[in-house]
């Protein structure tokens, strides 16, 4: 609502709002809680009405994770062959439906060799902005780079899909260890947070909080593999530590 200045008889601006006020973890809660309880709707009905199409999930979300890593890497001066990491992806994890984890293993070392041969072929430009050159500059680098992408989003990801075929408690397990993992994190970060990490890459994580994660996360791994997944404790937690 506008004031009036006493003095001129004319309308007042309003004062400036200040800046808008954040948690202290850094996350907008409210966002986050929303976008969080719709994705887990959707995973929850499909387990639960047509658990294969996790399969189709955790490939989708593993071609947007995979694309999303390559240009931040690109944005870093890495070049990565894109198309035969995309399309390996995809090759990979839908060979876990008919193969298992033998499909997976063979589409995933086969993406390695195809990348590493694309990499050789690929045109890299000067750093001086000339000519670009035949021969393949940080070739090393590059598919080191590669590689690591193949191996944290494509074969950990065609893991995340292999579970389901043992049964949608293993995929409850793994879920509910990461949520649990998170929010104990999140907590027992922005309750008792106050040594950092490493501040320099994420001032907002903290040991306490890594603390909360780990306790949260193998204690609800522990009693989500005993009934859910079928398994003895000892194995949840060796998983726990695994997931978290």
């Amino acid at each position: 609502m506008a004031t009036t200045d006493a003095s001129t008889g004319t309308p007042a601006d309003d004062p400036p709002h200040g800046p808008k006020k954040t948690s202290r973890a850094g996350r907008d809660l409210p966002a986050a809680i929303a976008v969080g309880s719709g994705i887990g709707a959707v995973l929850v009905a499909t387990l639960l009405l047509a658990p294969r199409g996790w399969v189709a999930i955790c490939a989708l979300a593993m071609a947007v994770a995979s694309h999303e890593v390559v240009r931040r890497l690109r944005e870093a001066g890495y070049l990565i062959p894109v198309i035969p990491l995309l399309v390996g992806g995809q090759v990979t994890i839908w060979l876990s439906w008919p193969y298992g984890a033998r499909g997976v293993l063979a589409g995933f070392g086969a993406m390695v060799v195809v990348c590493m041969i694309w990499r050789l072929f690929m045109q890299d430009k000067r750093s001086d902005g000339g000519a670009e050159r035949a021969a393949p500059g940080n070739y090393l680098r590059d598919t080191s780079a590669t590689i690591f992408l193949a191996a944290w989003v494509v074969l950990f990801g065609s893991f995340a899909a292999l579970l389901v075929y043992h049964g949608a408690g293993w995929v409850f397990a793994m879920m509910i260890a990461v949520i649990a993992s998170d929010v104990g994190g999140y907590a027992v970060g922005v309750l008792f947070g106050k040594h950092p990490m490493v501040p320099t890459i994420s001032p907002k994580k903290s040991w306490e909080g890594f603390a909360g994660s780990m306790v949260c996360g193998v204690t609800a791994t522990t009693i989500t593999a005993t009934y859910l997944a079928g398994k003895t404790p000892w194995v949840g937690r060796c998983w726990a530590y695994f997931s978290c």
